[in-house]
């Protein structure tokens, strides 16, 4: 208990509705997100890593707030915040989207949500966008509501998953495609969920509709899925990094541009709908990007932890770049990372020395994601 004391908890900070049950199941470290403690530590990350990818976890991510449009002009909302083409999506999908500023730049990687026909939820990563939304609507050019409702996502991860979910919602929870959700009820508390998930892993996020319920909720899984392998955990830097998924504000943030991380399919600019950032990102696209982020192996020993700040990295002592995020895989027994470097030096095969605590260390680009390229394990339930 003297690290949660160390942390110096505080009014100020948000505790979500799953925070007592992580303790009880054993949270030893906590950080802030959203303006919320997110559990950060369960013991040897290691050791989440390989519970996940063998069996399963159950991670509060309470912190992934969401912002809701509702509205007769909701859908036209979203849109205009968006430079994705939302014009098809339906009642019960989820798609991955994008949020940039007038300059282009990202100020948000959220998962969309679409509940009904009139409301939206964003469902975020660490930035203020219900402020954003709200400024935006502030002339009144639009007929909607923008309120952070009472909603709560945690996640079940891994290739477990499917059975205990099945176990605590039965068959009808194999109806839901990746990137789609559906409304349940269990014991009376009110859910959606959704086949989504921060983590390259298959396995399901879970949004509680109802702080008060929180206790239960996590009480209930946990007890249910202990048995087929459920253990408690947090988002796993590990896995995230081998499957090259975005941290906002370590691997981009508001000086960023879709293009330079490769997003230019979640970037629709040859439709007919405006959106903030189109002009920027029109003329970035024509102009060219100068820099680039690529997957790197560091050619060093077993890294301890994950990086604690941007590396920098040199090419015959000029800088080129920055490491943002690099972390020692014990499954590829590896130093794998992602890196944000001059275009010039992001060839698949090109080496450099990157900065770290003492000598530089050489580091080389290769091909990312690190591990199932293709997402194939997060995708299909026989992976």
């Amino acid at each position: 208990m003297s690290k949660l004391n160390d942390f110096g908890f505080g009014t100020q900070i948000r505790k979500g509705p799953f925070f007592d049950a992580t303790v009880r199941w054993g949270a030893k470290g906590f950080s802030v997100y959203n303006h919320m403690y997110i559990p950060r530590d369960f013991g040897d990350p290691e050791q989440n890593f390989w519970n996940l990818i063998n069996n399963a976890i159950l991670c509060d991510v309470a912190v992934e707030r969401q912002v809701q449009i509702k509205g007769p002009d909701a859908s036209k909302f979203v849109q205009m915040m968006s430079p994705r083409d939302l014009s098809n999506m339906q009642v019960g999908q989820c798609k991955y989207v994008i949020l940039t500023n007038q300059f282009g730049g990202i100020l948000n990687d959220p998962v969309l949500l679409k509940v009904s026909e009139d409301c939206y939820w964003f469902s975020l990563a660490d930035s203020d966008i219900l402020f954003w939304a709200q400024g935006l609507a502030v002339n009144n050019l639009y007929d909607v509501a923008i309120t952070e409702p009472d909603v709560s996502p945690i996640q079940l991860q891994g290739p477990k998953s499917k059975e205990i979910m099945v176990k605590i919602f039965g068959n009808e929870i194999l109806d839901i495609k990746y990137y789609w959700f559906k409304k349940f009820n269990l014991n009376g508390i009110d859910l959606i969920i959704s086949r989504t998930g921060w983590s390259s892993e298959f396995g399901y996020e879970i949004f509680l509709l109802n702080f008060e319920d929180g206790d239960e909720l996590y009480e209930t899984l946990m007890q249910s899925g202990k048995g087929l392998g459920l253990h408690p955990g947090h988002t796993s830097t590990i896995r995230r990094i081998e499957g090259a998924m975005l941290s906002y504000h370590s691997d981009m943030d508001i000086n960023t541009n879709p293009f330079e991380l490769g997003m230019d399919k979640f970037i629709d600019l040859d439709k007919g709908f405006d959106f903030i950032g189109k002009n920027a990102l029109l003329k970035i696209k024509k102009k060219g990007i100068t820099r680039k982020q690529v997957g790197i192996i560091l050619h060093n020993n077993p890294m301890e932890g994950p990086n604690t700040r941007h590396w920098d990295i040199k090419k015959e002592d000029k800088y080129i770049g920055k490491v943002t995020s690099a972390v020692y895989s014990p499954r590829l027994k590896q130093n794998i990372g992602l890196a944000l470097v001059n275009i010039n030096y992001s060839n698949i095969g090109s080496r450099f020395s990157v900065c770290m605590d003492s000598s530089p260390v050489e580091a080389e680009v290769v091909e990312k994601p690190f591990y199932d390229p293709n997402k194939l394990i997060a995708k299909n339930s026989s992976s």
